[in-house]
């Protein structure tokens, strides 16, 4: 009989590319019974061998961590899986009670949430460190009890390591395949793909394309809030932004195949300068060149295949100047787009991941 894997998320969407179209997926080739289960409202489905359980979606943050991850847990135990690995920081309790029922656990820390929270809008300034020393204090006694902890990053990975944990660095690159992208002409766009907000550089961003003559901002994604929204718009290089909200994989692959630069100028921010963003590697996967962020990960990523250019993304002036240059130097930019894809379809890929995900799989599992 195969193995029964379940992934547990209360934030994520059901079609999370981490989780499902990489990490799920990837099991299920490899011969596992694969669920997951959600909270969003909207149904039980199966999509890529992937069974989909949700138990409903909560009307609020609070009722998301005090039940639904609870209707998580039932579901869970419900399904009586060999192993369970879970993708929120909320759950870390829930995780602590499915190994109390003798289960393998496996906790996907995708960030430093410790310090995430000292980030987050919606915590008031003066509770923000307290509860990111006491999240710290936590995490630092609770994770070592679980199997295995899945890192998006080296720099995580080593803060786990320092607590005594075992972990394993599963890198977010893209999968080369799954994103399809028509051969369309090239138009005088500069790309965001990816949610909005402050601490994204989505203001510089809007405030560099004013600077620029004959080039639209096009930006794909979810807003953070209907305020952001507003003060995106009081801009005056709204005008040649071109919203296009939350949009299919396949809108993104039309998207990225009529812009010139992809662009992810993210803020500094704890959680920015040690991540390797997803869209970085999906722009290069399909020979965009990058204007980026210069936090030393990335320009050593950039730089050293010299697929775009680094900026200080607190500076709009030089956001523009990066992304000018790339339209003034067609030739070059094209260079910089064909290094860009060799490196992914080399080195930043998924399939080298997908090796190491199993391997730990089957070592958990004594396959």
């Amino acid at each position: 009989m195969k193995k029964k894997i379940v992934h547990l998320t209360s934030v994520h969407a059901r079609h999370d590319i981490r989780i499902l179209l990489k990490e799920c997926s990837s099991l299920v080739k490899a011969e596992y019974d694969v669920s997951l289960v959600v909270a969003d409202g909207l149904g039980d489905e199966e999509k890529n061998g992937v069974k989909i359980y949700d138990v409903g979606l909560p009307k609020n943050r609070l009722e998301r961590i005090r039940s639904t991850t609870k209707q998580i847990f039932d579901k869970a135990m419900e399904i009586d899986a060999d192993l369970y690995h879970f993708h929120d920081p909320e759950m870390i309790s829930t995780g602590l009670k499915i190994k109390k029922n003798g289960k393998k656990v496996v906790f996907d820390s995708h960030e430093d949430f410790a310090s995430d929270l000292l980030t987050k809008s919606y915590i008031p300034l003066f509770l923000r460190y307290p509860m990111s020393l006491a999240f710290r204090m936590y995490d630092y006694f609770v994770c070592k009890k679980f199997d295995t902890i899945v890192t998006a990053t080296n720099a995580i990975s080593e803060l786990y390591k320092k607590r005594g944990c075992k972990t394993v660095v599963i890198n977010n690159y893209p999968i080369i395949e799954e994103l399809s992208v028509p051969s369309v002409p090239k138009e005088r766009i500069a790309c965001f793909v990816g949610a909005q907000t402050p601490i994204r550089g989505i203001v510089e961003l809007v405030n560099a394309i004013e600077k620029i003559e004959n080039i639209q901002l096009y930006l794909a994604g979810p807003v953070v809030n209907e305020a952001f929204k507003n003060e995106l718009k009081s801009l005056p290089g709204w005008s040649k932004v071109v919203d296009l909200g939350v949009i299919s994989r396949e809108e993104v692959g039309s998207i990225l195949a009529k812009s010139n630069v992809g662009l992810v100028t993210y803020l500094p921010a704890p959680n920015h300068t040690d991540a390797q963003p997803n869209k970085l590697f999906e722009y290069m996967s399909v020979g965009l060149p990058v204007v980026a962020s210069h936090f030393p990960l990335w320009k050593d990523i950039i730089e050293k295949n010299y697929s775009g250019l680094c900026v200080d993304p607190s500076n709009p002036k030089e956001i523009a100047k990066a992304i000018s240059y790339i339209f003034d130097n067609p030739k070059e930019a094209q260079i910089m787009g064909k290094n860009g894809k060799e490196s992914i379809n080399k080195i930043y890929n998924w399939k080298i991941e997908e090796k190491k995900l199993i391997k730990l799989y089957k070592g958990l599992l004594n396959d």
